[in-house]
């Protein structure tokens, strides 16, 4: 049989390994560089969590204090959001994501000039608007990329830079903080924000020379890969309609789906800023053991998201495979209560809680991104991110309060693993049909 060089065979299994091969090279040239991106912005986002093994002594900083500051973060991020997607949908990914990690990794270095509660508080809300929009736009971009039978185990690859966060960030921040308090007059915390800013501002030059906007800029790709691509994009975009923004604020699933997303954000900072102090009352004392520690149960979440995630896209699943890792991380949740004077049967309990909290959460982005297109699109992603991340500003705040009130920190895994339970609840409500891509 003759054919063409270039142009994929007729047959179904060569025109499914040409679309397999297709969107391996698409997957390794955007993938690695955004992945490397959300380290950064996670680890600049949560490592105040560290910080505070040592800031909050040296500051005089109570839980509740910290909890507000590690929390206020998410107000700026909220009241950007939007705005911030939808300029990323007008602009183009590259040069407004590269604009995001800039500014985020020069404020995030600033952090060392911190001296009170108020210059906390504001450096969080500032760090929150120089971040807003970058996750939302990278779920964007992916949908200009994968049709949605694809994203789920896309999505989940991407975040499991949180887990990636997690390991490498935990044993970095403990051992900075342990190896240099003093060097040139700083304290171990100040070197820990300087040194993790630095990732973001190279890798916001690097997004400037390396990623394209769209399908038609990518001069790696031939032309009959960018019509596959183009031709799988096109027929999910004709099913969601170019929607409006004003249609995306009043289409009620999105609200729905912004509460369930704020469900298990709650889950999810209230582990990531309180994890190190949660270690540490168990017993660990070193910095360097606790980050040691911390690596552990993300580890093991970013193995339990990629399988998860592969397991919805060969089902074309979505609802169960939200709905149980909720549960799951709430058991994890409440099992750390019971075992928080033993160091490995607690970190064991917190293992299961961080392996269902990250799960859910890029399964989650199956469910809005299966409804909504064009600017809708944008602006809704936006939205529930936005509202959804208003649970960061929350949940450390309400732990930390609890704890005060409490002197410790059950009442807030309480709080954390209720709100998992309504999550996967919620999630079940949204029709099957709809998601199940």
């Amino acid at each position: 049989m003759s054919t063409t060089p270039g142009v994929p065979l007729s047959t179904g299994r060569d025109t499914d390994s040409f679309e397999a091969r297709t969107y391996a090279k698409v997957t390794w040239h955007i993938l690695p560089l955004l992945f490397l991106c959300y380290v950064a912005s996670y680890l600049d986002r949560v490592n105040v969590g560290f910080a505070k093994l040592q800031m909050a002594t040296d500051l005089q900083l109570s839980d509740t204090v910290f909890g507000l500051g590690a929390g206020i973060f998410f107000i700026g991020y909220f009241i950007f959001e939007v705005p911030s997607n939808v300029i990323l949908h007008r602009v183009g990914a590259r040069i407004w994501i590269a604009r995001i990690m800039v500014t985020w990794g020069i404020v995030s270095g600033a952090m060392v000039f911190v001296n009170g509660p108020v210059m906390f508080y504001v450096m969080r809300f500032l760090l929150g608007v120089a971040e807003a929009g970058f996750f939302p736009g990278v779920v964007l971009y992916l949908t200009y990329w994968y049709p949605a039978n694809r994203r789920g185990k896309i999505t989940a690859l991407f975040m499991t830079a949180i887990a990636l966060s997690g390991v490498i960030g935990g044993p970095l921040s403990g051992w900075v903080m342990q190896s240099m308090p003093g060097v040139y007059g700083l304290a171990g915390w100040q070197w820990m924000f300087i040194i993790e800013a630095i990732p973001s501002l190279v890798l916001g030059l690097a997004t400037i020379a390396y990623l394209q906007d769209r399908v038609a800029d990518a001069k790696w790709l031939t032309d009959e890969e960018k019509n596959l691509i183009a031709t799988k994009i096109g027929v999910e975009d004709k099913e969601k309609g170019d929607g409006t923004l004003g249609q995306a604020f009043a289409n009620p699933r999105v609200w729905v789906c912004a509460l369930i997303y704020f469900s298990f954000v709650m889950g999810l900072y209230g582990v990531g800023f309180w994890l190190p102090t949660i270690i540490k009352a168990t017993g660990v004392k070193g910095t360097l053991d606790i980050g040691m520690l911390t690596a552990v149960p993300y580890a093991v979440a970013a193995v339990a998201m990629v399988l998860i995630g592969r397991s919805a896209d060969r089902l074309r699943e979505r609802r169960w495979h939200v709905a149980i890792p909720g549960v799951v991380g709430a058991i994890g949740l409440l099992l750390s209560t019971f075992f928080g004077d033993n160091t490995w049967l607690s970190m064991s309990a917190l293992t299961l809680a961080t392996v269902g909290i990250l799960t859910t959460l890029p399964l989650f982005w199956s469910l809005p991104t299966a409804f909504l297109g064009g600017t809708a699109a944008a602006a809704g992603i936006a939205l529930i991110n936005s509202l959804g991340n208003l649970a960061g500003f929350v949940s450390p705040f309400m732990v930390g309060w609890l704890r005060d009130l409490t002197h410790s920190t059950n009442s807030g895994m309480y709080m954390l693993a209720a709100s998992l339970v309504v999550g996967a609840l919620l999630t079940l409500t949204m029709p099957a049909q709809l998601v199940n891509k």
